[in-house]
């Protein structure tokens, strides 16, 4: 029997792919975390075709291709990513995936891209390999997240001509006395400028948090053929631009897949070449405990570091989970 494993580090992912394979489709469908479980699996005969991800925690989307061509293993690949960038898109082709599917898959398209490439058999349902029903709301989050997060760098990418490297978003609900533990890819004696801008939905309220590390501005001033001297000015415009780009792209994309609309309020200037611990001690009062989703941008071939960072208030979550439930039922 034809088999497809689907490769994802989000549940939800997994589930919402195979949920959308062609009913009348006769095949095996098979599951894996990260690109090292799926090596595996292929390695046991098990995905003539693969639908992988790109961002995923030991071994990613572009490592895994790598690895398939080096193995020689016998598989056709259909990438199925939020980094809709188009070099992202390049590179997978390049790498050998026949096709690429912007997240969140939709069931038609899916089923087009099989037909295209001659991968349908149009036969009886699937059988699908158990997946645990036990879903974790977290995951939820993480998985709209990272397409959120990939049309922010798409705007991004577009915008400044570089390629957005792109994290595995990470979702927490956290005191304040921790949030500086989000921010490790930071080092302590780092200098910083942050800008925080509030939103609010139905039932929904937050802060966005964007803070450009102070050693990253010479190379977005020569990104941006900026070739003025790079006063303090400059710099905190760089970092609006940097905010206005990144939080407005995720807000917006956040709030189509929980039905919500955001609004924004002005930005606000936190603080100016500060460390990342001064940050947080002149603003604990304000954010106290929080669902917080942070994203850690870089620029490939660039010394350039952006996180931005969504703090939704506790109160929030309520109408939110509500709004992701959809993703944890069955059809």
């Amino acid at each position: 029997m034809f088999s497809v494993l689907v490769c994802d580090d989000s549940s939800v992912a997994r589930k919402q792919v195979a949920k959308c394979l062609p009913q009348d489709w006769h095949v095996s469908v098979h599951f894996a975390k990260h690109g090292r479980e799926a090596l595996n699996q292929l390695d046991q005969g098990k995905g003539d075709l693969l639908l992988l991800d790109l961002n995923m925690p030991i071994l990613d989307g572009y490592e895994t291709l790598q690895a398939i061509n080096d193995l020689n293993l016998n598989t056709k690949v259909i990438v199925i990513s939020g980094d809709i960038q188009p070099e992202a898109n390049e590179r997978v082709r390049k790498l050998g995936a026949i096709d690429f599917i912007k997240k969140p898959v939709n069931g038609e398209i899916l089923r087009e891209t099989l037909v295209k490439h001659n991968l349908m058999a149009g036969e009886e349902n699937q059988e699908i390999e158990p997946e645990s029903l036990d879903q974790d709301i977290r995951d939820c989050y993480q998985e709209i997240t990272n397409i959120a997060m990939g049309r922010a760098g798409d705007h991004l990418a577009r915008i400044m001509d570089v390629f957005v490297k792109l994290p595995i978003p990470n979702v927490n609900l956290i005191e304040v006395s921790e949030l500086h533990m989000m921010l490790s890819d930071i080092e302590t004696h780092e200098r910083v400028t942050a800008v925080c801008q509030g939103f609010l939905g139905a039932g929904v309220s937050g802060e966005a948090l964007c803070i450009l590390s102070d050693s990253s501005f010479s190379d977005v001033a020569r990104i941006l053929k900026v070739t003025e001297e790079v006063d303090d000015q400059i710099q905190l415009e760089m970092v609006m631009d940097a905010a206005s780009i990144l939080i407005g792209t995720c807000l917006t994309a956040l709030g189509e897949q929980m039905d919500l609309h955001f609004s924004q309020g002005h930005p606000v200037v936190l603080g100016q070449h500060q460390s990342v611990n001064d940050l947080i001690a002149l603003n604990k009062v304000k954010w106290r405990r929080t669902l917080a989703i942070e994203i850690s941008y870089g620029l490939e071939g660039y010394n350039v570091h952006c996180d931005l960072i969504l703090l939704f208030t506790e109160e929030s979550m309520t109408t939110m989970n509500s709004k992701l439930a959809h993703l944890l039922e069955d059809d």
